[in-house]
């Protein structure tokens, strides 16, 4: 799911979107509960009217900004007090607050409010946070007042501490939910520690249930988690890495703004079928000369690094269904890694649902 923040992705109209293939997409609930707030989006018609989207949206609750915004925010037992980023005001947001704001956006898909601590925390304050999204959640379940067209995910967390997650993922799974989240990874914690955490709370979630990893999407991390048993994920790495100027491609990333793509007139991926590369066809030499300078760089690099990623999920969508995903995996990591230098983490992960990189 890209991801669009304030309702909107950063340099794409909907339309744009819609011309990519993309179903679904992320709004925040803590940006929007903030601005322009939820009583205007009610007036409004809800978040698919407000930003002209007819397709599917999922709203995050706002916890995440625990993380992201903790020198703003002060965490009890009845919510979180947050310092708004736009006027310094305070706001608390709750589990029922957080709720209504998600029942005012009218998602197709929302988000209970977790406890979240960023993966390197370990200790007392993992174990809280755990405890405390469980009870969270039953406060959202009984605040929730559209569970016949909004449904509801609840968040596996724990840390990186296997009892932990475990008995987290135990107890959601005895709510009666349509489809699970797996939140605080992703935080900078060793790859290695990563994919066990997420292959243990996929053994615990019902397979018949949708089961989205949070905040994932560099390329490989879709492959192998794919393999591990999730079926969505969100990140701003494809938008946010074209404001930088990269194009994502199957051998991995190109920087436009190396100066060897000065005189370079090919497309950025001649197998893209995006507008930039396929019906626009501008060339890696001109994208060279306007990245990081020029907005409409932007737009064209987020259009192919969309396309990228949305192709990227499809392919491994349709090699499980012709039941040939473990020869995809190996081609592309072959095409990533031509040397076969591939990461420890990558081969353990995949060897642990016996998707083996090497000839053995």
């Amino acid at each position: 799911m890209p991801v669009g923040t304030q309702g909107t992705l950063k340099g794409l109209l909907p339309e744009q979107l819609k011309r990519l293939g993309c179903n679904i997409m992320l709004g925040n609930t803590y940006h929007l509960g903030n601005r322009p707030g939820p009583e205007l989006m009610k007036k409004a018609g809800g978040l698919h009217e407000f930003m002209s989207w007819d397709r599917n949206l999922l709203t995050d609750s706002g916890g995440f900004q625990m993380v992201s915004l903790l020198k703003l925010a002060k965490i009890t037992e009845e919510g979180v007090e947050f310092q708004s980023p736009h006027d310094e005001t305070m706001m608390l947001l709750t589990p029922e607050r957080s709720i209504e704001i998600q029942n005012a956006l009218g998602a197709d898909i929302i988000m209970q409010l977790d406890d979240v601590v960023s993966s390197l925390v370990s200790g007392p304050r993992v174990e809280e946070a755990m405890h405390r999204t469980v009870r969270w959640l039953d406060r959202c379940l009984k605040a929730h007042s559209r569970p016949h067209d909004q449904n509801l995910f609840p968040i596996v967390q724990g840390g990186l501490n296997a009892n932990l997650r475990r008995q987290c993922a135990e107890e959601l799974v005895k709510r009666d939910v349509p489809g699970f989240a797996i939140g605080g990874l992703s935080g900078g914690e060793e790859k290695h520690a990563f994919w066990k955490m997420v292959t243990l709370s996929t053994d615990v979630l019902p397979k018949e249930k949708p089961r989205y990893l949070m905040g994932v999407g560099f390329p490989e991390d879709l492959v192998v988690c794919a393999a591990l048993g999730c079926d969505m994920f969100d990140c701003v790495f494809p938008t946010r890495t074209a404001r930088f100027g990269t194009a994502l491609v199957p051998t991995g990333q190109l920087n436009l703004k190396n100066n060897k793509f000065a005189t370079d007139f090919r497309p950025i991926d001649e197998n893209c079928p995006c507008s930039t590369c396929k019906e626009y066809k501008y060339t890696r030499a001109y994208l060279h000369t306007i990245v990081t300078y020029e907005s409409v760089a932007c737009q064209l690099l987020t259009i192919h690094n969309i396309a990228y990623q949305l192709n990227l999920m499809l392919s491994i969508h349709e090699s499980i269904k012709q039941d040939k995903f473990p020869e995809f995996i190996k081609d592309f990591f072959k095409k990533l890694y031509p040397k076969e230098n591939y990461p420890k983490w990558a081969e353990e992960s995949l060897s642990s649902v016996n998707v083996h990189l090497r000839e053995r």
